[in-house]
């Protein structure tokens, strides 16, 4: 009997052991092995004003902005790789008016970074970055004549540089000396025309076509962007970020710069507003003034580039999936 004790606390104790030992394995493999953080969060914002015989006046309307963020990030040792798609799509219907563009935008964004160890602060990185919208654009009234459509503009970055982040996931500093920018205008029409500075067709002393215009551009230039994100006060958080870029060949100096600060105002897990302002300056992007907007085949003169604002309010629902 006694035997048959000291056997079964020898066994126990190596089996605690081993236990311990296959705890230890694990949480050391889990913390070394790679890991894929993957987020989907989908919004819906929505305004209506409607009048029975309201003595002010005033005109009936509904508005709806669409939006879906998928992320799927991958983090592992001193490497990083972050990509997210953007979609975002409002439309906004008055009375007596038709239906109307209010937000078109598809952007893909991947990011990849190293560094020499976890006590710097310093990565390489390379950059993709992709952008173009869903439908055609007018300048209302007119709904003849679109002023963009689906990859017309289309617009690709892709450089290599250094960044900085103490917290890669909340604040960047990336600056590229070497970034390609490519601009597609995929349609004829708006290409013959030179859009958004591809090169123009080539007409004759009547107008006909000798040589169409060309539907990519490419430049080659400097690129410098920010970004940055916090909880300002309870529940609300601000995003920004910054581009800017200045093209070596073509007037280098001149530098076109997107500026985006959002401010999200959570009310609970399903219910937020958000309050964002975008500004964008492109000297290649020329502003458009109708001539005659009553005629029948409306005319524009072009004018220089101009600095383009929007700003966006809106109270609606978000899901994570």
């Amino acid at each position: 009997m006694k035997k048959f004790l000291i056997l079964f606390l020898v066994f126990s104790f190596q089996f605690s052991n081993a236990q311990t030992d296959s705890t230890a394995v694990n949480t050391i493999y889990k913390e070394s092995f790679p890991k894929w953080k993957n987020k989907n969060i989908a919004t819906l914002d929505v305004s209506e004003v409607a009048f029975v015989n309201w003595n002010s006046g005033g005109s009936n309307s509904i508005s709806a902005l669409l939006g879906i963020v998928s992320e799927a990030n991958y983090k592992f040792k001193h490497f990083y790789w972050n990509n997210n798609i953007n979609i975002r799509y409002g439309i906004n219907k008055q009375q007596d008016q038709e239906l109307r563009k209010t937000e078109d935008v598809v952007e893909i964004n991947s990011n990849v970074g190293y560094r020499k160890d976890t006590l710097s602060n310093w990565f390489y990185t390379s950059r993709f970055n992709f952008k173009t919208q869903f439908t055609n654009g007018y300048t209302y009234p007119n709904t003849t004549n679109a002023i963009s459509k689906l990859m017309a503009p289309g617009y690709l970055y892709y450089g290599a540089g250094i960044e900085y982040g103490k917290n890669i996931e909340t604040l960047s500093v990336y600056f590229s000396p070497a970034t390609i920018k490519t601009t597609f205008v995929l349609d004829q029409e708006l290409a013959d025309a030179g859009s958004f500075g591809v090169e123009p067709a080539v007409l004759d002393e009547e107008g006909n076509v000798i040589k169409e215009g060309e539907q990519v551009r490419n430049e080659f230039g400097i690129l410098f962007t920010n970004a940055y994100e916090t909880e300002i006060a309870t529940n609300i958080y601000m995003k920004h970020s910054v581009n800017f870029y200045t093209d070596y060949l073509n007037d280098f100096g001149n530098i076109d710069v997107d500026w985006q600060v959002n401010l999200d105002f959570k009310v609970n897990n399903y219910i937020r507003a958000n309050l964002g302002s975008h500004l964008k300056y492109d000297n290649d992007v020329k502003n458009l003034i109708a001539i005659d907007e009553e005629a029948e085949e409306v005319e524009y003169l072009e004018e220089g580039a101009k600095i383009q604002w929007k700003q966006i309010l809106g109270i609606g629902v978000v899901v994570d999936f």
